[in-house]
């Protein structure tokens, strides 16, 4: 273990407190070798008030919320950011933490292979991550995890690959209500096709994430990624949720389709459902190889579970990796962390 964390716990200051954030809080108090010393969230129904209260603990953590990075004073480690999907929201916040010395491991999605997004401000991160020598990652369970890591590393045992899809299905009515508004169940198709258009829906970010992610793993010179337009599943019976009463012929959900093209084909396709009503929930990986290689996970990975795992599991991987903006395939494998989290730290080298 690395003298560095012999006796104090690993410190952790939270940016955003939302329904993600406040589970990450709840699984880290859960946690040996790591503490809690900060959050930062902007609702005023948040800021001010203290942290365990927030979460839906019965008692106050003496953590009071503030409501600028700003504000941070406390010493800490690492920062989990919980803000934002898109990269250029999350960038300022990113180059704030930077420069308070804190390694940045992140919720965003553009920010889990955000150089498809942009090489500028990628480039800008990685530098000064290094200068300030911390490491920043972009990581959850898709992107980050199930559409892209495990894919790379399922891809080990081939010798040849040809093809890979990619498929996760979702039943949206086992999930919170925001993402079943995210997603337009219950909309007429009218009215989805115009929340599109609008940007209301923008349905999941991170197809192409992934795509560049697997392709740079497998040294692959994609031409392009193609992204299909996000389309409707219509409900052909009534289904609902605990929320949302779907009636036959309106939007159940959303299908979304990306590839990677190579020599104008696909070799690459990652597939995305979800909606309510699904017969069965599933994360597939299809490889069309020597070996072919066909692995399928029954029912799917729930997202904000598995995603709030990921993100506290990758703390002792950041804090060991080199500094500079990475991804989850320049890390160490990943697993869960079932023991003191400090036995996991060697140390940056």
């Amino acid at each position: 273990m690395n003298n560095r964390f012999p006796n104090s716990e690993i410190r952790v200051v939270l940016i955003g407190v939302g329904a993600i954030g406040c589970e990450i809080a709840r699984l880290l108090l859960k946690k040996r070798g790591v503490r809690i010393v900060g959050a930062v969230d902007t609702a005023p129904n948040k800021a001010g008030r203290d942290l365990g209260e927030v979460i839906g603990l019965n008692e106050k953590l003496g953590i009071t919320i503030l409501k600028d990075i700003g504000e941070l004073n406390a010493r800490a480690d690492v920062a989990i950011h919980a803000t934002t999907s898109t990269l250029s929201k999350a960038y300022p916040q990113i180059i704030e933490l930077i420069k308070k010395r804190l390694n940045v491991i992140s919720t965003c999605e553009e920010l889990s292979y955000p150089f498809i997004v942009s090489e500028e401000l990628s480039r800008n991160i990685d530098n000064l991550a290094k200068n300030h020598g911390v490491t920043v990652l972009g990581t959850g369970i898709n992107p980050g995890f199930l559409m892209d890591t495990l894919v790379i590393f399922l891809t080990t045992v081939c010798q040849e690959i040809r093809h890979i899809h990619v498929e996760r299905v979702i039943d949206a009515a086992k999930r919170r209500l925001p993402f079943q508004i995210k997603i337009g169940a219950g909309l007429s198709v009218e009215e989805f096709k115009e929340k599109v258009s609008n940007g209301d829906i923008t349905g999941h970010i991170g197809l192409k994430q992934s795509i560049a992610m697997i392709s740079n793993a497998l040294d692959l010179k994609l031409e392009r990624v193609e992204e299909e337009p996000i389309t409707p599943i219509i409900a052909e019976n009534e289904v609902r949720s605990a929320f949302i009463t779907v009636k036959p012929g309106f939007a159940a959900g959303l299908f979304q389709r990306a590839h990677g093209i190579i020599n104008g084909k696909a070799m690459i396709t990652l597939s995305f459902k979800a909606y309510i009503g699904a017969s069965e929930e599933y994360d597939s990986i299809v490889i069309d190889g020597i070996p072919p290689v066909n692995e399928k996970i029954s029912p799917c990975i729930h997202g904000d579970v598995g995603t709030v795992a990921v993100i506290v599991n990758m703390i002792p991987r950041v804090i060991n990796a080199p500094p500079g903006l990475k991804t989850m395939k320049d890390l160490q494998v990943p697993s869960a962390i079932l023991s003191d989290m400090r036995s996991f730290i060697v140390g940056k080298p």
